[in-house]
Parts: structure tokens; sequence; C-alpha cells
């Protein structure tokens, strides 16, 4: 059975209103609004039983499915955003560790090489780094070897005509991606990818989807994930981190990387990050996440049908909530469970809209239950608020009597 957070038998409902934070697989990927899933087990555990059929009309990163399935209850998740999809099936399916291993390898005998030809300084060596202040490049950082602090550079005329080698280039394996003019999310609707990635990152990039396309479903979808999961990081959304220690008075001028942060925000002082590099770290952790837990198939269906005639698996849809719970059969749900869209908070159509072009997934932007500051999109309170009355209403017409 595969292995989750904690053995819910042993947790008082003290214990789970103080969750551990997630870790391994659970940890791999980032997704918005992810919730404790102490509280979910907790909730499956103890409000319904085996073959029961759990229902999550907003699936998000899916991490409910595996705690329903791995306690032999059924599921049904449906989620209008495909990469929810994506990942969802993921934790149903993981791959083999020494397979996706192989697969690792083999990528890197193939590609690691060109990347890092594309981040060669003059001394022959390649960049980890580059920092960027706006379009003016500042310094080049070297990684660190052992025991040494990294090294920094200031740039050269060989590193700038590096650059401009990608200057006309042509994303090949990635879908244009559709962005709307939202200041919630630092993003307007004449962006490109161009905007969020330098040309010689999406050049790269292509370059792992060229080897990721050779592989087999579920492997192939693990390396997809791996790469969308390192997407932040190889775009020029990574802020420089300055002024550490401001507050104890003890201000250092050392520049930290930090991280990609919600939204499209493109900081003036920003890294552009060697794009192997990042690959290859969301890779060792993957790894390490599959080598921690016993691997186990579930069965998935992508309609409902089938799994309201089996005893075990989950039906797993990419659609519009609303249309799939008006086709399920009344007092047929043991367990509600799940979290939904909070007003204008968290656009995640928007949000994903990276990793879906990335994954080439088509988006429904239309279909959407959200409120979002997109005039573009006329996605406003009125209509949020009657299709969660809907939502309700059908929920109360699906639930068992003791749902």
């Amino acid at each position: 059975m595969q292995q989750t957070l904690f053995d819910v038998d042993t947790k008082t409902v003290e214990d789970i209103s103080k969750p551990n934070t997630y870790k391994g697989i659970h940890s791999f990927h980032k997704y918005w609004g992810k919730k404790p899933i102490e509280s979910i087990a907790y909730f499956i555990q103890n409000y319904t039983n085996e073959s029961d059929i759990i229902f999550d009309p907003f699936l998000g990163s899916g991490l409910i499915s595996s705690e329903c399935l791995s306690r032999n209850r059924r599921f049904i998740g449906i989620d209008l955003n495909p990469f929810s999809i994506v990942h969802t099936n993921f934790i149903l399916d993981l791959p083999n560790p020494d397979l996706y291993i192989k697969a690792f390898k083999e990528i890197e005998k193939s590609v690691k090489n060109k990347i890092n030809s594309t981040y060669i300084l003059e001394n022959g060596k390649f960049a980890s780094h580059y920092l960027w202040n706006n379009d003016e490049l500042k310094q080049v950082w070297l990684r660190p070897e052992t025991g040494r602090s990294r090294v920094e550079l200031e740039p050269t005329p060989f590193d700038l005509n590096q650059i401009d080698k990608f200057f006309n280039y042509n994303i090949r394996n990635i879908r244009k991606a559709t962005f709307f003019t939202n200041s919630r999310i630092n993003s307007k609707s004449t962006m490109s990818l161009s905007d969020i990635f330098t040309k010689r990152a999406l050049h790269n990039i292509d370059l792992i989807i060229d080897e990721i396309t050779k592989y087999p479903p579920t492997i192939q979808r693990a390396l997809y994930l791996t790469l969308t999961s390192s997407s932040g990081q190889m775009s020029s959304m990574v802020f420089a981190i300055t002024g550490r220690g401001k507050t104890k008075n003890q201000v250092s001028d050392k520049i930290e990387v930090g991280s990609w942060v919600i939204g499209f925000w493109r900081p003036e002082l920003h890294f552009e990050i060697n794009v192997w590099n990042c690959f290859e770290s969301r890779a060792k952790k993957l790894i390490k996440a599959l080598d921690e837990i016993n691997i186990e198939k579930y069965l998935v269906y992508d309609s409902v049908e089938p799994l309201l005639n089996a005893n075990k698996g989950a039906s797993i849809i990419n659609n519009n909530c609303l249309k799939i719970m008006r086709s399920l059969p009344s007092k047929s749900i043991k367990l509600i469970c799940t979290d939904p869209p909070h007003s204008d908070r968290i656009p995640y159509l928007e949000l994903s809209e990276l990793w879906n072009a990335i994954l080439n997934q088509d988006v429904q932007f239309k279909d959407e239950i959200i409120v979002s500051n997109a005039k573009e999109r006329d996605k406003n309170k009125n209509y949020y608020t009657e299709d969660m009355k809907s939502l309700i209403k059908e929920s109360s017409r699906i639930l068992m009597d003791d749902g």
C-alpha cells in the first residue's frame, strides 16, 4: 500500500490541528491552496467506509486522491485545470524509480552539455547564474567548488555575445500562452513567454522537451512535471535578495537567490539560472521522494460511469464540475471534501497557464468558477455567486442521507 503521511488511527483532533509541513512526493510540485493532508485523512477515515465514494469538485493538486484510494475508498475528482489532472494522475501512477532514473540519466547524456554550452564563459567554464537589473547584465556567477564560495564575475562582451545568439529564437515545443490583464498577479494581455523567460532559457527548455517526448506515458508525465516544477526557477521571475540583516542593523551587501513567488512579477533585479541545474535539482528531489515510499498503481477512469459500477478506483475528470455533478446519481456520494476557489484571491487557471503551456494542454477559461480582476474575462462576483449556489444545491442532491 502506498505510504500516506501518517497513520490516521494514531492521531487525535488535537494532533491534526498541528500538521506537519508537506514532505516528499507531496512537496515535489508547487500548487496554490494546498491544505494539510492530515485533516483530510482524518475525515476520510472517520466519516466514510471502504468502497464509499468521496468527491472533490475542485481537485487542485489532487493529493486527496491517494489518501482515499490507499484507504480503499472510491474517489471522483474534477478540475477545469488540465495541470490538476496531469498532477493527480501522476500521484496515482507514480513512475518506477529505476526507470525514472534511467530516463533522467539518458536525458542528461543527451542535452546537459548542449545546455551548458549556452552558458559557457570565455574561460571555458559554465555559468550557474546571471544577475540582471532590468535588461542590463550586472554579474555572472560560477557554481562554488567544494569548500569554496561562489565566484562572481563582471560580464564581458563574450557573455553578451552568447546571449545575443538567441535573440531571434522561436519556441518549438511550447504552445502560445494566454495571459490576461490582471494586476493581482502582475500579468498583462500583451505578455508572452518571452517576457517571462530569456530566449536562451526557452531554447534550453525546448531541448529538454525534445527528449521527454521519447518516453512512455508514466515516465513522460513525471519528466514533464519535473520540468514544470522547475520552470519558475528557470524564469526571469527569480528575484535577488538584498539587504539581509537590516532589521538587526547588520546589513550585508551579499546578494542571495530568491525564488518565483505567486503571480508573474518580474523584478528589476533578478536572476537567470542555468536551465539544466534547475531541472537536475528537481529530478533529484523526485528521486529522493520516490525512494521514500512504496509505490502502488491505482485504477483510474476518465469518466464517472465505470467507477459507479466498480468497488474501487478513481475517476479523474477535466471539466467544469457543475456539468459533471448534474450527471451524478442522487444520494451516491458519502463525503464531499473540497477547497473551492476563494473569490478573486487565486485565479487558478491564469496562474497555471505557464505550466499548461509547457504541457501543451488546452484551457477552457470561460468555464472557470472564479472571480477574476481581468476585465477581458468578465468573471465577476455575480456569476461566481450563482455558480456556487448551484454547486451547493447539487452537493445536497448527490450526498447520501448520512453523507
